[in-house]
């Protein structure tokens, strides 16, 4: 019997059962997302991200005590033009704060359609549930690629609100999220704020005590701004090639 020593690779060398599922779950994506392409359909992603407040302010849990520190939810999206000129949503998310914007993904969509016509919005799936109901048909789930609603922390979205602003509403397959250039620019945001924090703090001397203030708005803000076409364009080509090798694989 072969042993691995290094844990790493026996963990990429294992196959799910449902890898065939997968695949053809990622073809049929595809070859909707081209089609749409064809038909003159501009690409955007839409998605959001979880900024910790330990990431923004810098605190180290390294010795091992962990403060449950509240979350900033970012909701954007962008494309091969660059971001996608709506104004940006940022929300507080902790215990207290776990309502969705159900509008939000209306006005989205109007914007878009204002800034580019018809529009193939893709928005990513976590998969989950796929994952945790393993005795179901799953070749029958292979057969839809769009959800009725594609919940997100913040908002939700649906096809039908996409389709009355002459857009179509596409779910990225899970374990696919690579194909998704919006998590890219979700990694540079995050490494800017690391490494920038300490620009956009401003200290206060109120008698014996400082104060230490960070102006989270305008870091985000350059964050996001520092992602500029030119890095777009870079990133959707990117996962551009790797559509078109799955699509020449998986065919």
């Amino acid at each position: 019997m072969p042993h691995f020593a290094n844990p790493l690779l026996r963990n990429i060398i294992m196959r799910s059962p449902f890898d065939s599922i997968k695949r053809k779950n990622c073809l049929q994506y595809l070859k909707t997302l081209r089609t749409l392409q064809y038909d003159g359909f501009k690409t955007i992603y839409f998605g959001e991200t979880d900024i910790p407040e330990s990431l923004i302010t810098g605190e180290d849990f390294g010795d091992g005590y962990f403060k449950q520190s509240p979350t900033w939810c970012i909701l954007h999206a962008g494309g091969s033009h660059g971001w996608v000129p709506w104004k940006y949503q940022m929300f507080l998310r902790d215990e207290l704060c776990v309502r969705q914007e159900d509008s939000l993904f209306f006005e989205f969509c109007v914007v878009a359609k204002k800034a580019y016509g018809k529009c193939a919005i893709v928005v990513k799936d976590d998969g989950r549930h796929d994952e945790m109901r393993p005795n179901e048909n799953k070749e029958s789930q292979a057969q839809s690629h769009v959800p009725s609603v594609i919940n997100l922390t913040s908002t939700m979205c649906c096809p039908e609100v996409a389709k009355s602003c002459g857009h179509e509403l596409l779910s990225l397959p899970s374990f696919y999220s690579y194909l998704n250039p919006l998590d890219s620019a979700w990694s540079f945001l995050k490494w800017f704020t690391i490494n920038n924090r300490k620009e956009f703090c401003v200290r206060s001397i109120d008698g014996a005590y400082m104060y230490q203030y960070i102006l989270l708005s305008s870091l985000i803000s350059k964050g996001i701004e520092r992602i500029n076409p030119s890095k777009w364009r870079t990133l959707t080509n990117k996962v551009r090639r790797w559509e078109n090798y799955y699509l020449g694989k998986f065919s």
